[in-house]
């Protein structure tokens, strides 16, 4: 499974990361890039655990070689699959053939609400216009399934927070998301793929994908040759609402995708608008709740420009770069006791670091490397808002 993280740069990028990242940003090198690439498209590495790893190894290439060590003492009785230069070299070939490049975290093109994120990919593959990243982007979502009157409330949203200067994101889904993207082509729209760039999905939407890249952009953290599968959906959906300022729901049921969408959002510190709907429509039940929750409801595009223009003024937090500052994970060195502990500790229901950090009472560079070694063998698994549990 492809993962995604922070990346290398022995002197450059992991240093501007960890001491000033706000300061400066830097463009890797093309064998640095190879590094990450290999890094994030190894086993067990997802983007929390790259970071883990640059954080405590210092850089990609430092990352790669420690990897079989960080497993065996997690308890790992197999070889850790690492992927290899050649393939990596192979990936960025056929990349390049497609017009797809892969964008990393702190170059000057990465979007940067999505960098907030803490499992922000390490590399973005983006094809199409960069300039479309660097604007305000509003996320619109909703039923694969939608109404008549639900796909044209898209359409006209679309086009008037686009004519208002805003990029729409969505994940080019049948329904409310293609009637976003087609009322969005000329200002400007983002879409969200959930496999690789090679296999656009679905398939009947490869002529919407072709028109996005005249003024807006594709991108994905997946490989190239990936088909998506059904859990690769709410991943995707992640970086739909990290993209974004705020993420308008238009017809949700309840237990969809698009809600998904909007819990990320909320745990992003992102806006939740929903548009309400009949209460006969099974449609709308996933809106309406939303609207019961707190979140703003929506009839026009002014309803969502008077919550996001206050917001552009504020300054850009950069939380997930903190947690890079927070403590020097370097020289950490858990034992078998840590490890013992913190299984012991761990369960189904996922908990948080601080909490494993107060009932074990080891440091939290001890516990972060612990359950780094934990991960990359294969025995734990990281879920939204920083939580792991026991698999």
């Amino acid at each position: 499974m492809p993962g995604g993280g922070l990346g290398d740069g022995a002197a450059g990028i992991t240093g501007a990361g960890v001491h000033g990242i706000d300061d400066v940003k830097l463009k890797l090198s093309d064998n640095e890039r190879l590094d990450w690439l290999r890094l994030i498209r190894s086993e067990n590495v997802g983007p929390r655990t790259f970071r883990s790893l640059l954080r405590h190894c210092g850089s990609a290439r430092a990352a790669l070689d420690a990897l079989p060590g960080f497993a065996k003492r997690g308890g790992s009785h197999g070889a850790v699959r690492i992927c290899s230069r050649a393939d990596a070299e192979r990936e960025l070939a056929a990349a390049r053939a497609l017009g797809v490049d892969y964008v990393a975290l702190d170059e000057p093109d990465y979007p940067a609400r999505l960098k907030e994120i803490d499992d922000a990919p390490p590399l973005l593959a983006v094809r199409g216009s960069r300039d479309a990243l660097a604007r305000p982007m509003v996320a619109l979502v909703g039923s694969r399934n939608a109404s008549a009157a639900g796909a044209k409330f898209a359409g006209r949203i679309a086009r008037d927070l686009g004519d208002a200067g805003f990029v729409i994101v969505s994940g080019l889904a049948r329904g409310i998301d293609a009637a976003a993207h087609r009322s969005s082509l000329e200002t400007g729209t983002v879409a969200v793929l959930a496999g690789g760039h090679d296999h656009i999905y679905p398939a009947e939407h490869g002529e919407l994908a072709a028109a996005i890249m005249a003024a807006g952009a594709a991108v994905s953290e997946m490989p190239l040759g990936w088909e998506p599968r059904a859990r690769d959906f709410p991943r995707r959906n992640r970086l739909i609402s990290g993209l974004s300022l705020g993420v308008v729901i238009i017809e949700a049921a309840q237990r969809s995708g698009s809600l998904i969408t909007a819990r990320f959002a909320l745990e992003q510190g992102r806006e939740v608008f929903a548009v309400p709907g009949s209460p006969l429509d099974p449609r709308a039940d996933g809106t309406n709740g939303l609207i019961k929750q707190g979140a703003t409801l929506v009839t026009a595009a002014a309803d969502v420009i008077a919550v996001i223009e206050p917001i552009l003024g504020r300054p850009i937090a950069f939380t997930a770069e903190r947690g890079l500052r927070e403590e020097d994970d370097t020289g950490a060195e858990p034992d078998d006791r840590v490890r013992d502990r913190l299984i012991g500790l761990l369960g189904p229901t996922p908990v948080t670091l601080d909490d494993l950090v107060r009932q074990s009472g080891y440091s939290p560079a001890l516990v972060r490397i612990a359950l780094l070694e934990l991960e990359l063998a294969g025995r734990i698994e990281r879920s939204g808002g920083g939580m792991v549990s026991l698999i």
